[in-house]
């Protein structure tokens, strides 16, 4: 059996023309007061205009997977691809090429412990919540921390996310992104590709009065295991969707392929091939062109 392929990314700067869609203010935050036992916190919401970062990706070869047919995708699923009505995309290490809260925490000065507990919050082998209060805890951003990592760090988007997102709207096919990650950081992804606020679903850091960390919102359901698909049901039962996808590279993101979730689930692998998430794919990809080429 002919070994895949998975990618190894290359960050490559490249020109971004100005988004005339955003607005050009420069006011990067906004604060909103949330009540708590003692004093309250505050979440903050990052707004200023972005400038994104495209990346290259360079195969490189990996060991073969079980499930080999599922690269080349049944008629079954591209009836169901075409068919589709809304797109929910993970954000990191799918639209984007970072795991977000791992590149947060080597800005803060924990990036290899964080990215430990990342790998194994997306393989699937603790819990979600679990994972996420442990790396949080292991650097604890302020509100001063991240608006600083925001300034200096745009979005590095996937190659080709930008043109499956504009076809896909072409086409009248809502899209939504569903991450564990944060707001904060995901709410400039979402500026860039044209994508509203109500149809984000992610977490929310939280901040205390100076500014200091004091957690994270654990009513988002984003915020523990399986929250990902209940995300997708929500949003299915309110507009009554006939047909959804979900594209994501981790088990959170299999986890959305149920009853009155996703029908189907893409893995995308041009940043992290998980293989036990991918052997289980409807349809296993490495980049986005089959996507794109399929709704032609």
């Amino acid at each position: 059996m002919e070994a895949l392929l998975t990618s190894r990314v290359v960050p490559v700067q490249v020109p971004c023309r100005k988004l005339s869609s955003l607005s050009a203010d420069l006011s990067c935050l906004e604060l909103r007061r949330y009540p708590v036992r003692r004093g309250s916190v505050s979440i903050m919401s990052y707004s200023r205009l972005v400038r994104p970062v495209t990346a290259s990706v360079q195969p490189q070869r990996v060991s073969a997977l079980g499930n080999e047919g599922n690269t080349v995708p049944s008629k079954e699923i591209l009836d169901l691809w075409r068919g589709v009505e809304a797109v929910c995309f993970d954000v990191d290490s799918t639209v984007c090429v970072d795991e977000g809260i791992d590149e947060l925490a080597e800005f803060c000065g924990a990036g290899k412990a964080v990215a430990e507990w990342t790998a194994r919050a997306m393989g699937g082998s603790v819990p979600f919540e679990e994972a996420l209060a442990a790396r949080l805890s292991l650097f604890k951003p302020s509100l001063s921390k991240v608006d600083e990592y925001l300034q200096k760090t745009p979005p590095r988007l996937s190659p080709g996310i930008e043109e499956l997102v504009k076809k896909l709207r072409a086409n009248k096919i809502d899209v939504y992104l569903i991450s564990g990650g944060f707001r904060q950081m995901i709410n400039p992804v979402a500026s860039v590709l044209g994508i509203p606020r109500e149809n984000i679903f992610a977490n929310n850091l939280l901040f205390g009065n100076s500014g200091e960390f004091v957690g994270f919102d654990e009513k988002e359901p984003t915020s523990r295991s399986g929250g990902k698909a209940k995300a997708v049901q929500h949003i299915r039962k309110g507009r009554s969707y006939k047909t959804m996808a979900m594209i994501g590279d981790g088990a959170t993101d299999l986890e959305a392929r149920r009853p009155g979730g996703a029908d189907l689930f893409i893995c995308y692998a041009g940043v992290q091939l998980r293989e036990a998430v991918a052997a289980q794919a409807d349809w296993l990809i490495f980049n986005f062109e089959p996507l794109i080429n399929s709704l032609d």
